[in-house]
């Protein structure tokens, strides 16, 4: 049997919990570590499955990599062979090997990276990408399954992006903070992990203008330095528990976290009757009463996240009334609605939008998480629901979350990560 969650529902979540680093802004920060010869320390990294394929496919390719605990780690680039190719089973499962490009081609003008595996929430193109990097001098080709960079020197550019893109942002000021004079990157994307990734390369000597507004000024500089640098706390994480609260009737205090990146999901919560309070690096969301019905639609930051979407739908649909949700980012994000219907929820999704129609409560089930956000969303359910859910593949889950099932517990909640059909008749039978 495959390791599950099995879950009994029913209690309230109360209690506090501490949100550990954004997985979507450290992925790309230890990437750009490897930009410098010097040592950069980061600390507050989540100890999450995609982090650790990253830091390994690094040391491939002879990076140094000295882990001092579970979330801290030293990296150096010095050793790193410029003909070294990104390439192993486990990165091609994570998008964010991409961010290796846009490293390596600053730091040596040259990379080869196998393109990331498909995301089971839908296409991500990389078209932005190949001309942002075209554009600052770069010939960009893919054979093989390998996206291969490289370029005499890079130069710096006006680049307008077509889309808002995170990825392709990030991939281009990276590349562009070690190219020759100055790059304007226009329609940039303003989420809190590209401003956190330009603070990071600032912080090792690069000099970035404006990241978090639509326009992002490069000053291309030779080379970079030592640096120390703490990553800023997960909001989607955080947004998951301050879900849970208004799901379960709970009151959870949510600590560690910038209020301000949570304010989409804070006043969504709010406008449907859960009581939100904010602090200085915490937020408290109390939901005593059936919740009201809303309509999302989720979109680039400051908008509501789209990794926050399936989380919000749980809510919802143990909300009065009818609510609709519509996805503007990714196609396949409503491929938990199936499995959240097996334990009573009522939801039609055409195309790109959700029609949730609010039932009194979820009874438990055995589901399946499809993706990362989803697979998290499906687990609070359960904590909402009759009696016992079991969620598997769960592997999902472990790529975004750090000790989620014990967080969880913290909370009162009854949860248990399982691996034989022992420990599970075993936990049936203690909550019966």
């Amino acid at each position: 049997m495959e390791q599950k969650y099995v879950v009994k529902g029913g209690n309230p979540l109360v209690g506090e919990v501490v949100i550990g680093g954004a997985k979507n802004a450290a992925l790309p920060v230890l990437a750009a570590a490897v930009m410098t010869d010097g040592c950069c320390h980061i600390d507050n990294m989540p100890n999450v499955r995609d982090i650790n394929v990253l830091l390994q496919a690094m040391e491939g390719i002879g990076a140094g990599i000295n882990r001092i605990n579970d979330n801290e780690v030293v990296i150096t680039g010095k050793g790193i062979k410029p003909e070294g190719i990104v390439d192993n089973e486990f990165i091609r499962k994570i998008r964010a090997s991409y961010y290796l490009i846009g490293a390596l081609l600053g730091k040596y003008k040259k990379a080869q990276v196998v393109l990331p595996g498909g995301c089971a929430i839908g296409a991500r193109p990389i078209d932005q990408h190949i001309k942002g990097f075209e554009a600052l001098g770069a010939k960009v080709t893919i054979e093989h399954g390998m996206i291969k960079a490289e370029a005499d020197h890079l130069v710096g550019s006006h680049i307008y992006m077509d889309v808002v893109s995170v990825g392709a942002t990030i991939n281009i000021m990276m590349a562009a903070s070690l190219a020759d004079g100055n790059t304007v990157i226009e329609n940039a994307a303003k989420e809190p992990h590209v401003v956190d990734v330009a603070n990071f390369l600032n912080c090792m000597g690069a000099d970035i203008r404006g990241a978090g507004t639509d326009v992002i000024r490069i000053n291309g500089k030779k080379a970079f330095g030592n640096c120390e640098y703490s990553i800023i706390p997960d909001q989607i994480e955080a947004g998951t528990f301050m879900t849970a609260a208004a799901v379960t009737k709970g009151d959870i205090t949510v600590k560690n976290v910038i209020p301000k990146h949570l304010e989409s999901i804070s006043a969504k919560l709010t406008e449907i009757g859960a009581e939100v309070t904010e602090f200085d690096d915490a937020v408290r969301v109390v939901a005593t009463k059936r919740l009201k019905p809303t309509q999302i639609k989720t979109l680039p930051y400051p908008g509501f996240p789209t990794d926050m979407q399936p989380q919000m739908a749980i809510t919802l649909a143990l909300s009065e009334g009818i609510s609709m949700i519509t996805e503007s980012i990714f196609e396949n994000r409503f491929r938990y609605v199936d499995e959240l219907t097996r334990m009573g929820a009522k939801i039609q999704v055409e195309g790109n939008t959700a029609l949730i129609t609010g039932v009194e409560k979820y009874t438990g089930a055995e589901v399946s998480a499809p993706d990362l956000r989803a697979g998290a969303a499906l687990v609070i359910a359960g904590l909402a629901a009759d009696g016992i859910t079991q969620v598997d593949s769960i592997g999902f889950i472990h790529r975004g979350y750090e000790r989620f099932e014990e967080k969880l517990q913290g909370l009162g909640g009854q949860i248990q990560l399982v691996e034989t059909e022992k420990e599970l008749q075993k936990f049936i039978l203690q909550v019966s």
